[in-house]
């Protein structure tokens, strides 16, 4: 297996992750990268906290860049008036023509609901966003939110619900994230020029430092130094590649269909003053 790390409890049919609780470190697998003096490590180093303030937000990457895998953070996210402000988790390559999977949390005026915005990146092609309402407050308890990366589709999840799935369609011109090494990153930062109503509603600054907690330090995934290594992590051997994990199970994809219909409140598929022409992923989804 090399320097690839595999979660054990992954291999439950239903796909549970036990993140929280875990006695796997910060440390072990992560760093911080900017806003040094804006995280405290808690709880042992088992949860990390990020704030921001108007001189400066935080984030974090992983050590180790992956090529395939399951990657999940358990998050809690800045509570009272959080507009404008951004907390994100997300895999990217960091290259000029990057690949990159989005989870962004846009906060919102008090007691308005956050919005999440996912996005996929593929040989620098973005523009895939799509945003939804959670059924629940993400600011009062952890939640889990996971993305599954193999050749075959790339799944989102909140709490192990399917939310968004992107399928490989190379066969029809579109570019898919397989090329490159990705490091799991995750950040805290000011997106008031464009997070919270377009733009329009502006960070209150008189309610900082505002704080997202992180926690779930482990990484189950297939660990690539470089785009020439990355082969290695195509392999059946590891359990998100098996033929089990190129599409929904049928229970998965009933609550697929059911967060989509209950949720969802913009898809770029469907944006027609955008796209006049749906582009060729939208076409025959699943």
């Amino acid at each position: 297996m090399g320097l690839s790390i595999v979660l054990v409890s992954l291999l439950l049919a239903n796909w549970v992750i036990a993140s929280e609780g875990s006695d796997i470190s910060f440390d072990q697998n992560y760093k911080v990268t900017w806003g040094f003096d804006h995280v405290l490590s808690l709880n042992q180093g088992r949860e990390i906290q990020l704030s921001m303030d108007i001189s400066s937000g935080a984030g974090f990457a992983s050590k180790l860049s992956y090529g395939s895998g399951f990657f999940n953070m358990s998050m809690k996210l800045p509570d009272k008036d959080s507009a404008g402000v951004v907390s994100t988790f997300y895999l990217t390559s960091h290259s000029n023509n990057h690949d990159e999977l989005d989870f962004e949390f846009m906060g919102n005026r008090e007691g308005k609901p956050y919005t999440l915005q996912t996005n996929v990146f593929a040989n620098g092609q973005g523009n895939r966003e799509e945003r939804m309402l959670l059924w629940f407050d993400p600011t009062a308890n952890f939640h889990t939110y996971g993305i599954l990366w193999n050749q075959h589709q790339i799944v989102f999840y909140v709490d192990n619900i399917p939310i968004r799935v992107f399928k490989n369609k190379r066969n029809v011109g579109v570019e898919y994230p397989s090329l490159q090494p990705m490091q799991i990153e995750g950040s805290l930062w000011d997106g008031d020029s464009w997070a919270t109503d377009g733009g329009q509603t502006k960070t209150n600054w008189t309610y900082a430092p505002f704080q997202a907690h992180f926690q779930g330090f482990e990484i189950g995934g297939c660990a690539a130094l470089d785009n020439s290594s990355i082969q290695q992590c195509y392999s059946p051997n590891y359990w998100w590649n098996t033929e089990k994990y190129w599409k929904l199970d049928p229970g998965q994809q009933s609550e697929y269909e059911n967060v989509r219909n209950k949720y969802i409140n913009y898809d770029y598929c469907s944006d027609r003053h955008r796209y006049p022409i749906p582009p060729p992923e939208c076409l025959d989804d699943q």
